[in-house]
């Protein structure tokens, strides 16, 4: 066999030592997590950080009339008049979060009764979700002018199956009084399914032993349901309610799909984003309509702060 010989001037090397790196590359691989998400976090800054700012200086002037004009700086006078202002402002404001509430109320109950009914396997259970699905396809404004044409006093289907059962006519949308109610029923057709898919995606992901132990102690249908599966999913249905409740409180669509300008003649379904479109567009109030966007979106963040805060006491 041959020898193998070993170069002296190798043995003898010094050991190989690490390439240093520069004080910007330690830095960047310490945090190199935010350097990634840096691109999107910029984005997001120049979407809604810039137009917000731009948004509370304007409510900080008389700006009017046009978007070029010169405005002065008032201050906090449009807050002031915006506060005080118990013609249109706080009536908005209750009809928003009546709005709200109501449709949250109905979309959670009802998409949790429908979320139950998909969550076991059944024949024809895919025609089902399909037909569960379809409000979702259309847009808002197309569900809004298609149940104005439903709801009309005069031609609509509904008053037509009211007088099949001897009921008379009812004034739906043209009715002061009826006219929130009616487009809180439309936003319920609408986004409920939503809400069912939210809550159908967490009882999918519950595990089966809590509810075969329950059953096997003799809980009723009602008691596991009670005791068992609506606690280990309130950290769902508080997700639910966080993002359907938000997406509500900035309902416009239908609101003015269905009432158009002002929300109505005698502004029966305004709510606080009618009102700033009407500030706007309608009259061309451009402060006092920043000022009331802006009250609007701390309205806003209080309720997702309240929501999140909920949610984390869940989970």
């Amino acid at each position: 066999m041959a020898s193998t010989t070993i170069d002296p001037d190798l043995t003898n090397a010094p050991p190989l030592r690490p390439r240093p790196t520069s004080a910007f590359s330690t830095w960047a691989n310490r945090h190199r997590k935010w350097l990634f998400a840096a691109p999107a976090m910029a984005f997001v800054a120049i979407l809604i950080v810039v137009p917000l700012v731009w948004t509370a200086y304007l409510s900080l002037t008389d700006a009017r009339g046009s978007v070029r004009a010169a405005a002065d700086f008032v201050g906090l006078k449009n807050y002031l008049t915006v506060l005080t202002d118990t013609a249109r402002f706080w009536p908005a404001v209750g009809r928003t979060v009546l709005f709200t509430g109501v449709v949250l109320v109905f979309e959670v109950v009802l998409g949790m009764c429908i979320a139950l009914l998909l969550w076991r396997p059944f024949r024809g259970e895919r025609w089902v979700r399909v037909a569960v699905l379809l409000p979702l396809v259309a847009t808002p404004v197309a569900v809004g002018m298609m149940w104005r044409l439903i709801f009309d006093p005069n031609i609509g289907f509904a008053n037509q199956a009211l007088g099949w059962f001897g009921i008379p006519p009812q004034p739906w949308l043209a009715g002061q009084e009826s006219a929130l109610w009616t487009t809180m029923f439309i936003d319920v057709w609408q986004w409920t399914p939503m809400v069912a898919l939210i809550l159908l995606a967490g009882l999918t992901s519950l595990s089966d032993e809590p509810q075969e132990a329950a059953k096997i102690d003799g809980a009723s249908t009602w008691q596991r349901f009670w005791f068992v599966t609506l606690p280990l999913m309130m950290p769902t249905v508080v997700v639910a309610i966080l993002l359907r409740g938000i997406d509500a409180l900035k309902t416009f669509d239908i609101l003015y799909a269905t009432k158009g300008k002002g929300g109505g003649s005698f502004n029966e379904v305004e709510t606080l984003n009618v009102y700033a479109y009407g500030l706007s567009f309608d009259y061309n109030q451009y402060g006092v309509s920043s000022t009331v966007l802006i009250l609007f979106f701390l309205l806003i963040i209080g309720i997702m702060w309240a929501l999140t805060g909920r949610k984390k006491k869940e989970s």
